[in-house]
C-alpha cells in the first residue's frame, strides 16, 4: 500500500507558524522580573527568567533566546561574567544583550561593551527605551515552531 504525502506549501504552513520572540529576562529581584515578563508578554513575547549569571548563562545556552536582558549585579557570576560567557559559547554567541544596570559611568558602560553587550540601559529608564531596543533585535526575529 502505497500512502501520498502532502507537502503543499498550504500543509506546510498549516503544521508551522512564527512564534512570539523569545526574551530571557535576567536580574536577581523577582520584582524586577515579574515587571519585565508583565511588560514583555502584554506586548507579544515570550519570556523566561534566570535569577544569576551561572543560572543565565544555563538558561541562555538551552533556550537559545532572541533576546537577553542583562542586569549587571548577578549573584554567582556577575552579569559582566556572564555576558562574557555567553559571548564565548558557539550556540548562543549572537544573541543580543542588552545590558541593564544604575551604573551610568561611562567606565562601567565601557567595561560593559567591553565584555560583549550589544546595548546598555541605565535604571530608571524609559518604557520607550525599552520599546526601541525589542523592536531593534526582535523585530525580524520571529521563531518558526511546529503545531
Amino acid at each position: 500500500m502505497t500512502s501520498s504525502l502532502n507537502n503543499s506549501p498550504e500543509t506546510t504552513h498549516a503544521k508551522h507558524a512564527p512564534a512570539r520572540p523569545l526574551v530571557l529576562v535576567a536580574d536577581d529581584h523577582e520584582d524586577t522580573r515579574l515587571l519585565f515578563r508583565t511588560v514583555l508578554e502584554i506586548r507579544g513575547y515570550c519570556v523566561i527568567e534566570a535569577a544569576d549569571g551561572v543560572e543565565t548563562v544555563r538558561t541562555a545556552e538551552r533556550a537559545r533566546p532572541d533576546l537577553i536582558l542583562m542586569d549587571g549585579s548577578l549573584p554567582r557570576m556577575s552579569g559582566l561574567d556572564a555576558t562574557r560567557q555567553i559571548r564565548e559559547s558557539t550556540d548562543v554567541s549572537n544573541v543580543p544583550i542588552v545590558f541593564i544596570s544604575g551604573h551610568a559611568g561611562t567606565a562601567f558602560v565601557a567595561l560593559a561593551r567591553e565584555a560583549g553587550c550589544d546595548e546598555y540601559l541605565v535604571k530608571p529608564f524609559e518604557l520607550d527605551e525599552l520599546e526601541h531596543v525589542l523592536e531593534k533585535y526582535c523585530a525580524n526575529n520571529a521563531r518558526t515552531v511546529a503545531r
